[in-house]
């Protein structure tokens, strides 16, 4: 192929695109074979097999290499998905752009959250949200703080408050509040109820945490506690939602880390209980994460702006629990 083809001229394909093939690619990119596209766009595997060979042929690029074991996006494919996904989540958008034009506040917020993100904040301006604008409807999706960020990516979200590591230069960041976190056991283990603890008492001890809990992760602040707190390199379970971690260390499986201020109930309720280190405890930040570039209706923007300004006028101090 040419590159000053007219054939693949970018005015011939913004003229001859169809937008549904841009679609099917997106689910293509998101999923493990074309068998599983099919199934997910509930179609036969020729039919998705065909669309993306006639947008292979309106691009003017292989977009995923396909063979026996093998199937992977290749670099025109991961930029063409970086874009489809965008513009796939734009024009989603249009029919309730348009449907919400009215006096009323009547939009919808779609709001993915990290597991258990607790702060008065937000819960402030929530309440205030509704009181202002009871037409207006809200979700929220409670994921890892990874798929949230890539909701709001994709348009398929207003807006993220989730954990951050790598910033995108795509999306706008503003920290919501940060949190501390210490380590906790459960009624079953052998160090609960001790006044007595000091850290080497820790030693060897089996532990469970998050699945972002590695060096290279947002929660590596706690990752250097674990260590330093020498317990054991067995990890008797993980997961992604703070409530399975919370299940774990209650059930006695280890000692796991938790945000102080979410285990403060469960304290005086002695279903935890704090061990050492007791000072300088890893603070960890959570983010409001929206992006400029998505068209918001009017219950969306209210609601951001809502945030932003009760984050613009509370204090780091008043936003920081331990």
């Amino acid at each position: 192929m040419k590159e000053n083809d007219p054939h693949f001229a970018p005015e011939r394909i913004a003229r001859e695109l169809d937008w549904n093939l841009l679609r099917t690619f997106v689910v293509l990119a998101e999923s493990h074979s074309v068998t599983d596209a099919a199934a997910q766009l509930r179609l036969k595997q020729p039919t998705v097999s065909t669309a993306l060979k006639r947008l292979e042929d309106r691009i003017g690029r292989k977009l995923i290499n396909r063979s026996p074991g093998h199937y992977a996006l290749t670099e025109a494919g991961r930029l063409l998905y970086r874009e489809a996904v965008e513009i796939n989540g734009s024009v989603l958008r249009l029919s309730t752009l348009m449907r919400e034009m009215t006096d009323d506040v009547r939009g919808h917020v779609r709001i993915a959250v990290a597991s258990h993100v607790v702060s008065p904040l937000i819960d402030r301006a929530l309440a205030q949200f509704h009181a202002d604008h009871p037409q207006a409807t809200l979700t929220i999706d409670v994921q890892s703080s990874s798929k949230a960020i890539a909701e709001v990516t994709a348009k398929r979200a207003s807006f993220a408050i989730c954990l951050v590591g790598d910033h995108n230069p795509g999306l706008e960041y503003r920290r919501v509040f940060r949190e501390y976190f210490g380590l906790f056991c459960g009624p079953p283990h052998p160090l609960f109820g001790r006044d007595d603890l000091t850290i080497a008492d820790l030693e060897g001890h089996s532990s469970v945490s998050f699945e972002t809990d590695r060096l290279q992760d947002v929660l590596k602040p706690v990752t250097v506690m674990r260590a330093q707190a020498a317990l054991g390199q067995k990890i008797t379970g993980v997961s992604s939602h703070l409530e399975e971690v919370r299940r774990m260390i209650i059930s006695g499986l280890g000692v796991g880390p938790l945000p102080v201020h979410v285990a403060a109930r469960d304290l005086r309720d002695q279903l935890l209980w704090q061990v050492p280190p007791f000072e300088d405890l890893p603070p960890i930040d959570v983010y409001l994460v929206w992006s400029e570039r998505a068209t918001k209706n009017r219950a969306e923007q209210i609601l951001l702006d809502a945030l932003l300004e009760a984050i613009e006028n509370t204090p780091i101090e008043e936003r920081s629990y331990k």
